[in-house]
């Protein structure tokens, strides 16, 4: 029943039938990627624990407000059928006495599943495994089903953030959210400061925390950067990023240009890292949110001298939400043999039939580096992850069947060539990139 529903709205995008020359997804197509149980590249996923608030290093509730995109505001028509599917809402508005009608039903589902509910969601929604980005995992929150994305800017800043805060309103709301951060790392290795060198910061610090993460199944560590920086992580000089900690390693915030060297150096070393201990780099590209972030900053253009870093080519790169408006950019970057990308995000944010040329420019020409992903969150009360995360892979999958449909009818592929690659964007790309062992 689930697989029917799903090719419907892969098919019909969830609107009523109406006459039309030709459908823009092939029917069988549509029906054959609704079968597809897919590994989900970026998420924020909510444990079971009441009010749990290790879902992002960086929320962004406490920033001054913003307007939210239509398709991401909790009243956008689009997601009652979302309830529809996860709760059996039969609506088509959210008066009052409805929405009292909904909230007794998501009640109802919690308690009757329990821890299980993370899973009776991925199960819902045909999804087998969900990468998690997390301060730390919880219950209901566990492999096989969730794999572990932790965040590691904070080790990227070690000296005061008082300088670099004070540029803009958002930076003196998320910069002491990463001080906070790195001072629970420094606890977990029993430590209180850090230490007065860099090269002892290195192996007390940054190393023994990635090799931390990744015993305790990290399969990916993730920067958030670009709401601290534009992603210009520079060649740095280690005499240089060595002078600039002394001096400030025991007080005192340093200007902006000599942090910088230090943060690039430190990206650097840890993504190294990183890719020694098999974990991937996660680094998010789009062009929000926040009401002073700085959208040119997150161009992945700004990441090819660390991609062309031949120190690094054993680590392996995800461009998260695929660059957003920059997504052309990011395209570009899959040249580079360590480079890969994800769709996230941008499948909440744009309806298929936008997000479809998209995928169709990076499916032309890297199939085996697409992702799918979908950055599913807490957005409120009534739209907690798990509303996201079908939104957003409704959503993919539909912009992936145009997508190929397209190519198919255009005589660029096959029928089955057009399978594969919905198979490997859905499912075998991630299981391949992280040695997953699906079922």
């Amino acid at each position: 029943m689930r697989h029917a529903l799903l090719a419907a709205l892969v098919l019909g995008g969830g609107a009523p039938a109406v006459a039309r020359a030709q459908s823009p997804v092939d029917s069988a197509l549509a029906a054959f990627i609704a079968t597809i149980r897919a590994v989900d590249n970026h998420t924020h996923v909510n444990t079971t624990v009441p009010r749990d608030s290790e879902f992002d290093a960086l929320p962004l509730d406490g920033l001054p407000p913003f307007a939210l995109p239509t398709r991401i505001d909790p009243n956008n028509p689009e997601l009652l059928a979302g309830y529809t599917e996860l709760y059996g809402y039969q609506y088509t508005d959210l008066s009052d006495a409805h929405r009292a009608e909904l909230h007794a039903a998501m009640e109802r589902v919690a308690r009757e599943q329990g821890e299980q509910f993370p899973e009776w969601v991925l199960d819902k929604i045909g999804v087998e495994v969900m990468l998690a980005n997390r301060i730390a995992m919880g219950p209901g929150v566990q492999p096989p089903r969730f794999r572990w994305v932790s965040y590691v800017d904070a080790l990227m800043l070690p000296l005061s953030t008082t300088a670099e805060r004070a540029a803009t309103p958002d930076y003196r709301v998320l910069y002491p959210l990463e001080e906070r951060l790195l001072r629970r790392y420094l606890a977990d290795l029993h430590l209180t400061n850090v230490p007065p060198t860099l090269a002892a910061y290195l192996r007390t610090v940054v190393t023994p925390t990635l090799e931390r993460q990744r015993q305790n199944g990290c399969v990916a560590v993730k920067f958030e950067a670009a709401y601290l920086r534009a992603l210009d992580f520079d060649e740095a000089s280690e005499v240089s990023a060595r002078a600039v900690y002394a001096r400030y390693a025991a007080g005192g915030a340093p200007p902006h240009t000599q942090y910088k060297a230090l943060q690039d150096f430190l990206f650097r070393y840890i993504a190294r890292e990183a890719g020694r201990l098999g974990m991937a780099v996660h680094i998010h590209s789009l062009e929000g949110g926040g009401g002073f972030y700085r959208a040119a900053g997150s161009d992945p253009l700004l990441l090819e001298s660390a991609f062309n870093d031949s120190t690094l080519r054993g680590t392996s790169f995800v461009i998260i939400h695929g660059g957003g408006i920059f997504a052309s950019h990011a395209g570009a970057m899959l040249w580079k043999p360590n480079v890969w990308l994800d769709m996230s995000a941008m499948d909440q944010l744009l309806p298929p039939g936008t997000l479809a040329p998209v995928l169709r420019g990076w499916l032309e020409q890297y199939p085996d580096k697409v992702l799918y992903g979908s950055d599913a969150f807490t957005l409120g009360p009534d739209a907690g992850w798990e509303l996201g995360a079908w939104l957003a892979e409704t959503t993919a999958r539909r912009a992936l069947g145009i997508a190929l449909t397209g190519m198919m009818r255009d005589g660029e592929i096959t029928r089955a060539r057009a399978e594969d690659i919905a198979t490997m964007v859905l499912r075998t790309n991630a299981a391949r990139l992280y040695k997953l062992p699906l079922r």
